[in-house]
């Protein structure tokens, strides 16, 4: 028998009491993003660059001019971009719920089109965005998150441990004994930390790849169970818009929250040295041409803007996914109201 797809009545009468449930969240926390002085904007999804992290894909089309030409531009995997001017314009407390797209994911937790919640706070630290996020999930669930067996319990405080703390409890890692005092990684060392941990891997793989082989398969189906986790100081190498930690400068100001064993957020203590974002972008883009054979261009626009940005702090969160975990559904796509053809 073929499956209902979701417009058929008696399917929507299943997933209605979810996409409710989705209203009722956005609401609450559109409520609570007011009280405390938001400003909700509304940034353009089409942009001359989508983002440039290496391992993000986005959709990209052809602008046609008044004139007749043509124009590469792309549909934003975030709407970092956009928000950074808006603080660099003057702005302090702003927030969206952006629709944004991510070519090559679809699954139980990813859909090629998604909402983000991503908000900024200037010249707050980022720690201020984890208990943003801990309000907010209280505000949404009406018991236990779930997510297939696991649990998590949103009235519990949130535990905070850092990539390193994580690696060495689940994954047996030294990660630190795989950078230097810059921060310049070593894949051999790590390479061969995994080997005698029994963690596979290929041969030629960057830190980069290694990394996320250790985080994946070993670190986050242990995080997020019974309460929140706070994942912390990321390695530098990992934070390509995060500014350093000042009393470590191999690790950054960047932060992921889980529940579940789901990553539900992504947060940064905002870079705002033009160089080096450029430089790092640049980094980027070249990992990107060698294991995809290609680049998106860096938008030099926002690059001047961030010289005039304010210290912020900024996060992003996947609303789909808070919303999947509050009412127990069994993917994102469950609690879209119109999920991607």
């Amino acid at each position: 028998m073929t499956p209902k797809q979701w417009w058929h009545p008696t399917r929507h009468a299943d997933r209605r009491p979810l996409l409710l449930a989705r209203n009722r969240i956005q609401a609450a926390i559109r409520g609570w993003l007011e009280g405390q002085g938001f400003i909700e904007v509304d940034p353009a999804a089409l942009q001359v660059s989508p983002g440039n992290e290496a391992h993000l894909h986005a959709f990209s089309t052809t602008a046609i001019g008044n004139d007749g030409q043509g124009r590469r531009m792309y549909l934003h995997t975030s709407p970092e971009f956009a928000m950074k001017r808006l603080l660099a314009a003057g702005e302090t407390r702003i927030a969206t719920f952006a629709h944004v797209w991510r070519n090559r994911e679809r699954g139980p937790l990813h859909s090629p089109e998604f909402t983000m919640l991503e908000w900024y706070r200037a010249g707050e630290p980022y720690e201020r965005l984890m208990a943003d996020i801990a309000a907010w999930v209280a505000l949404a669930a009406t018991g236990p998150l779930r997510f297939r067996d696991r649990t998590c319990d949103p009235a519990l405080p949130y535990e905070r441990v850092s990539v390193a703390e994580a690696f060495a409890s689940f994954a047996g890692i030294d990660l630190p004994a795989t950078m230097n005092a810059a921060g310049e990684t070593d894949a051999a060392a790590l390479a061969a930390q995994m080997d005698a941990v029994g963690i596979s891997h290929m041969a030629g793989e960057s830190w980069s790849d290694l990394f996320s082989r250790v985080l994946s398969g070993r670190v986050e189906p242990h995080l997020g169970l019974g309460r929140l986790t706070v994942l912390d100081r990321y390695p530098a190498a990992e934070a390509a818009l995060a500014r350093r930690c000042e009393d470590d400068p191999r690790v950054a100001e960047r932060f992921e929250v889980y529940a579940c064993g789901v990553e539900l957020a992504n947060g940064f203590g905002e870079l705002t040295d033009p160089v080096e974002q450029r430089k790092r972008f640049d980094e980027e883009m070249a990992i990107k041409a060698r294991v995809y054979g290609e680049t998106y261009p860096v938008d030099d626009d926002f690059l001047a803007a961030l010289a005039l940005m304010p210290p912020a702090c900024g996060c992003a969160l996947g609303f789909d996914r808070l919303v999947m975990l509050a009412t127990g559904a069994p993917s994102v796509e469950a609690v879209q109201w119109v999920p991607a053809g």
